[in-house]
């Protein structure tokens, strides 16, 4: 996929109020420095890094071909209204397995913040570029083993364009170990790009390059040549970073200015955008850190599991008996918001105890083909205020095996395939007030004769229960 600028947004044409403005552009460099001292943070409404390393590369080549990068909005934050909101740190050294997630800042009050509404994808990829490292996973690598995980750091090859087509790069960047950068041969020297910003002037980039040979070879060293001082100047010298300022310190203005300019580019997930309503408007808790901290829990349990934010929020909107549990922004209205938190210790215990149960069974990311299918478990363990060792308690054993055969049925029938909520509701109905056990029978019965039906060709026939 080539990276492509994005595109001008209306609002910024449309704005005629004092409140945004559009200022003089700065370097990368200045924009790096800025995050690096925390100047730069990000308000809790915005989501978390999703550009992988390919996007990371397309944006430096974009530069150095001087193809515009698209603008920026910033948010101004006075420092005596810091301590109103949360702000988040830019990720600095991301990790696929241990470091996926922005620290929370540490905010004094004692300096201005600037906030970003627009540009966080790019501005992570120029300081995890410049400053940061990237590590991913291996193939055929065990999840679960630390070297399967690699530090790497973004690099240039000054000895010759990219030669690879299906990159679409005229720059050859990658994103390299240190072990695997020192493999400098024949039509590679592999540049490391952060070190062009200890470069201080013009001749400290020939000064590199005659202390590294790199200009013995005339064709070659011409390339280099050229190479390392655009990369110097795009970094340093050209104010490629244009941005809008927004003054205006009401959230509730911030928050439409957010939803409206993210609308293009990398699009918010429901889960993002949601989170970052819960984000603003939880009490008492974090509902980004929360949320977050428990996806990651119960993906851990067990031999792992691959639940996300989406699944988390849908199960919040069953297990919390609304109504309406269509997943739309509509329904997480600020009420609704304040009543998950009021009851989420509740249903976080309730998911968390049916992923223990789930796994007791021998399922995993691998074999759970249905996310969706714990969603009537976890909702059977809230109404029926089980405990939390229900996966291993004697008493409970006739239970979990209805439960395992419900959940064997579903799993088999596929039954979540398509549209849930037609499933989860009435399952939700049959459940609801049930004070003895799990009513797989009755469940079945319900969805008997649809397409959604339990029963397999043999109990139709009679031959088995």
């Amino acid at each position: 996929m080539k990276w492509e600028p994005e595109p001008p947004n209306e609002l910024f044409q449309r704005e005629t109020d004092n409140a945004m403005a559009f200022q003089v552009p700065i370097t990368v460099k200045e924009a790096i420095s800025k995050i690096h001292s925390k100047t730069y943070l990000l308000p809790a409404i915005q989501r978390e890094v999703v550009w992988d390393t390919a996007q990371i590369e397309r944006l430096f080549d974009s530069l150095m071909r001087d193809y515009p990068i698209g603008s920026f909005l910033f948010w101004m934050v006075k420092r005596k209204q810091t301590g109103k909101y949360q702000f988040y740190e830019f990720v600095r050294d991301f990790h696929e397995r241990d470091h996926r997630h922005n620290p929370k800042a540490n905010v004094t009050g004692e300096e201005d913040i600037t906030g970003i509404l627009d540009g966080q994808q790019r501005l992570t990829a120029l300081y995890v570029g410049l400053r940061g490292s990237f590590a991913f996973k291996e193939p055929r690598k065990r999840w679960d083993n630390p070297q399967a995980f690699p530090k790497r750091q973004l690099y240039l090859n000054l000895r010759g364009p990219s030669k690879e087509e299906s990159r679409d790069l005229l720059y050859d960047f990658r994103f390299l170990t240190a072990k695997d950068a020192e493999e400098t041969g024949k039509g590679f020297y592999w540049y490391k790009v952060g070190n062009v910003l200890d470069l201080k002037s013009e001749y400290e980039v020939n000064n590199h390059l005659i202390e590294k040979g790199l200009m013995e070879d005339r064709k070659t060293g011409q390339f280099a040549n050229q190479t390392l001082f655009k990369l110097w100047t795009v970094v340093q010298k050209t104010p490629v970073i244009n941005f809008f300022l927004e003054e205006d310190e009401q959230l509730d203005k911030v928050l439409n200015i957010f939803i409206r300019v993210n609308s293009g580019g990398t699009i918010l997930s429901y889960s993002d955008l949601l989170l970052s309503i819960a984000a603003a408007q939880w009490t008492k808790l974090d509902a980004r850190e929360t949320i977050t901290a428990f996806v990651d829990e119960i993906n851990n349990i067990g031999n792992g599991f691959d639940f996300n934010k989406d699944w988390v929020l849908k199960s919040c909107l069953v297990l919390g008996d609304f109504t309406d549990i269509a997943f739309k922004v509509d329904n997480f209205n600020k009420a609704n918001m304040l009543r998950i938190e009021s009851t989420w210790d509740d249903i976080s215990k309730a998911l968390r105890n049916a992923v223990l149960l789930v796994s007791s069974f021998g399922y995993s990311r691998e074999t759970l083909t249905s996310n969706n299918a714990v969603i009537p478990i976890a909702y059977h363990l809230l109404q029926r205020g089980l405990p939390s060792n229900f996966d291993q308690a004697t008493k409970y054993s006739s239970e979990r095996k209805k439960i395992q055969q419900w959940l064997t049925s579903s799993l088999l029938k596929r039954v979540f395939g398509g549209q849930p909520d037609n499933v989860l509701r009435p399952i939700r109905e049959v459940l609801k007030g049930e004070a003895e056990s799990f009513p797989f029978a009755d469940i079945r019965n319900k969805f008997k004769g649809t397409t959604k039906s339990l029963t397999f060709a043999k109990e139709r026939s009679g031959d088995a229960a």
